[in-house]
C-alpha cells in the first residue's frame, strides 16, 4: 500500500467498506464510493491542487481552507446527481442513493398534490370549474382509430342483434342448456375444470367425449335441444402452452375458437369460496367493435338471463387488448362495530360510542383464466368447408396499440 493510497483511505473513512481503493487496472485509477475516477482528474485543480504540499500534507493542528476531504465530496455529489443508482457498483451506496431518490419523488408527488387541491378549492370558492386532471397516456386510450367501434345510437347494430342467432335466448324466449366435453386426448387438468364450470354456468350437461367426432356430437346435442356446445381442450404438457377452449352457438352457430391460458383452479385461489347454484349476474367490460359485440352476446347467451341477485354471485368478462379474463365472485356482506368518542366537557372523561357498519367485500370462487380469440367461424364446427367471419393472421399484429374487440 502506498503512501498516498493509505492517507487517502484514512482521510475518506466515512465512505462504506471498501469504496475507496485503487482500481487494479489501470492504476492511473481511483474508485471512490464505487465511482471510478481517473487520478488526472482527482489531482487537478480546482479539486486538489497538486503542487500546494500546505493542502496534500497538512501539518499537524492545522486545516487549509478549503480541505481536500471538502472538495472530493462535492466533487463526488457532482458525480452523483446525473448518475443512476443502477451504476453504482458498491452496495450500501447503491442502496442509499436509491432511497434518497424515492423520497425526493415522493415529496414532489406530494407538493404536486396539495398544489392541485388548493386550486380546486379555491374555484370551488369562486364559483368556478376546476381545473381538469391530468389523464396519464396508456395504449387503451391511445388505440388505433377503429371504424368498426359500435356507438349508442347504431341503429342498424340494434336491428341486427334483432335478427342474430342469439336473439330468442337474449329475449328469455328459450332457455339456454349447454353440453360440454373434452378434446380426444385431454390431460388431468380438464375434468377438474370442467367440474368448476359447470357451477358457474347454470343448467350445463357434461358428456364423454370418447371416440365420437365432433360433428356427430354437434348433431346430437341439436336433436336433444341444446343451445350451445363448449369443447374445452387441455394439452398434456406443462406448462400447458396449447390449451383451446370452443364454443359452438346451436343450430346454426356461429363457432368462435378461443386459446385457453393461465388457469388457476378453485383449490389453487387463496381464500376462496364455495358458489352457491344461484343463477349469477353477468357482467361484461371493454366490448366496443362489432367483432366484440358479437363474441360478447355469444358468451351472453350461454346464461340465463334472469340473474337471481339474492344469490349475490356475479361473473365478470373483462376484455382489456383483447385478452378477455374472467373472474367468478361473490358477494359478503359483514356487519363490524366501530367506536366513535364523544367529549362531555372540559374535564370530563370521553365515552366511546359503537356504531355497526355494513361492510361489503368480495370473495373470489374461481376458477380464473384468460380468453385469446382466435377465429370466429360461420355456423357449426367445419375445419374444411367452413366460412369465417375473422381469423387472426400474424401481419395483422402491426402495432401494439391496435385491438379487434
Amino acid at each position: 500500500m502506498g503512501r498516498l493510497e493509505a492517507q487517502y483511505k484514512l482521510k475518506y473513512a466515512h465512505y462504506p467498506a471498501r469504496s475507496v481503493r485503487w482500481a487494479q487496472s489501470p492504476k492511473s485509477t481511483l474508485i471512490i464510493g464505487g465511482i471510478k475516477i481517473s487520478r488526472s482528474d482527482f489531482f487537478r485543480r480546482p479539486l486538489i491542487p497538486w503542487r500546494e504540499k500546505q493542502i496534500l500534507q497538512p501539518r499537524r493542528g492545522v486545516r487549509a481552507a478549503g480541505s481536500s476531504r471538502t472538495r472530493v465530496q462535492e466533487y463526488i455529489k457532482d458525480k452523483m446527481k446525473d448518475l443512476l443508482p443502477s451504476a453504482i457498483k458498491n452496495k450500501e451506496k447503491r442502496s442509499e442513493v436509491h432511497a434518497k431518490l424515492k423520497h425526493q419523488k415522493k415529496l414532489e408527488k406530494k407538493k404536486k398534490a396539495k398544489v392541485r387541491e388548493a386550486a380546486e378549492k379555491q374555484a370551488l370558492e369562486l364559483g368556478e370549474e376546476p381545473p381538469a386532471r391530468p389523464v396519464p397516456r396508456t395504449i387503451e386510450n391511445t388505440r388505433e382509430l377503429d371504424e368498426t367501434v359500435c356507438k349508442p345510437d347504431d341503429e342498424e347494430l340494434f336491428a341486427g342483434n334483432d335478427a342474430d342467432e342469439f336473439s330468442c335466448i337474449l329475449k328469455e324466449e328459450r332457455t339456454p342448456k349447454v353440453l360440454i366435453t373434452t378434446s380426444r386426448f385431454h390431460s388431468s387438468r380438464g375434468p377438474a375444470f370442467i367440474d368448476e364450470l359447470i357451477s358457474v354456468i347454470p343448467n350445463t350437461h357434461y358428456h364423454k367425449r370418447g371416440t365420437y367426432d365432433l360433428k356427430k356430437i354437434v348433431e346430437y346435442a341439436n336433436n336433444k335441444d341444446f343451445t350451445s356446445i363448449i369443447v374445452v381442450h387441455t394439452n398434456r404438457r406443462e406448462p400447458a402452452t396449447a390449451d383451446a377452449l370452443l364454443v359452438i352457438g346451436l343450430p346454426s352457430g356461429p363457432t368462435a375458437h378461443f386459446k385457453l391460458s393461465r388457469l388457476v383452479l378453485r383449490k389453487d385461489i387463496k381464500n376462496h369460496g364455495n358458489p352457491t347454484n344461484h343463477q349469477p349476474e353477468l357482467v361484461f367490460n371493454n366490448f366496443t367493435t362489432r367483432l366484440g359485440h358479437r363474441i360478447g352476446r355469444l358468451i351472453q347467451s350461454l346464461f340465463p338471463q334472469d340473474p337471481n341477485f339474492r344469490g349475490r354471485r356475479v361473473v365478470t368478462f373483462h376484455n382489456q387488448r383483447d385478452f378477455i379474463f374472467f373472474r367468478h365472485h361473490r358477494y359478503i356482506f359483514e356487519t363490524k362495530e366501530s367506536k366513535e368518542p364523544q367529549s362531555k366537557g372540559k374535564g370530563k372523561k370521553e365515552e366511546a360510542k359503537t356504531q355497526e357498519k355494513v361492510i361489503t367485500r368480495l370473495q373470489e370462487c374461481g376458477p380464473r383464466f384468460t380468453l385469446k380469440l382466435i377465429s370466429l367461424q360461420h355456423g357449426t364446427f367445419d375445419t374444411k368447408g367452413g366460412e369465417y367471419e375473422w381469423t387472426h393472421k400474424p401481419e395483422m399484429d402491426t402495432s401494439r396499440r391496435r385491438f379487434f374487440l
